[in-house]
């Protein structure tokens, strides 16, 4: 058992009978009244997202879990495969189970999180950023260069995503896993 002090991102605990991620945080202290902990948690189920609040000192019941380096090698309908870094053992997930499953790249490197009591798979973890190119993006109007002036972009995995005007097709973009937006260009 673990109490609200212990609470962190990333953290996974049972709760309402499912299996929770905590994917963000915040401890309140107000003036009046006693302390509590604002929760965002995810449903690693289901993918739905809820926010709670535990009052200070209240008991929580983590779920030990173990994370596996494993690399992305190809989808197969809603079935994505992985393959274990050092066994070599291959598993398939559900897209749901995934944070941004269009942003896979075949190759990638992700972090996946199993269970110890029933060895299940519970989520995958993506890197921060990932590196895809531009297969598609229409061509800037000149003259249109308002400020943060954007555009879709289609990248080699099919995601679509809004970029700036500057970026043409054959470009290599970094785009953020969490929010699933352009951050930046990338020179080779």
């Amino acid at each position: 058992m673990a109490s609200t002090s212990d609470i962190r991102n990333g953290l996974c605990i049972k709760y309402n009978n499912d299996i929770y991620k905590i994917i963000e945080f915040l401890h309140v202290k107000p003036g009046k009244g006693p302390a509590f902990v604002r929760t965002k948690l995810k449903s690693l189920t289901t993918g739905k997202v809820l926010d709670n609040t535990f009052s200070a000192g209240h008991k929580i019941e983590d779920v030990r879990v173990e994370t596996h380096k494993f690399q992305y090698l190809y989808p197969e309908g809603d079935l994505f495969h992985f393959m274990h870094a050092e066994t070599y053992e291959q598993i398939s997930l559900q897209r749901d189970i995934l944070d941004a499953p269009d942003l896979l790249k075949e190759g990638e490197m992700v972090m996946v999180i199993i269970n110890t009591e029933t060895e299940a798979p519970l989520s995958v973890d993506m890197p921060a950023s990932v590196i895809l190119e531009v297969t598609y993006a229409e061509p800037g109007v000149k003259g249109n260069t308002a400020t943060n002036a954007t555009k879709p972009a289609k990248v080699e995995t099919g995601a679509s995503v809004n970029v700036p005007l500057f970026i043409n097709e054959g470009d290599k973009i970094k785009i953020d896993t969490a929010t699933g937006s352009y951050v930046e260009r990338v020179k080779e």
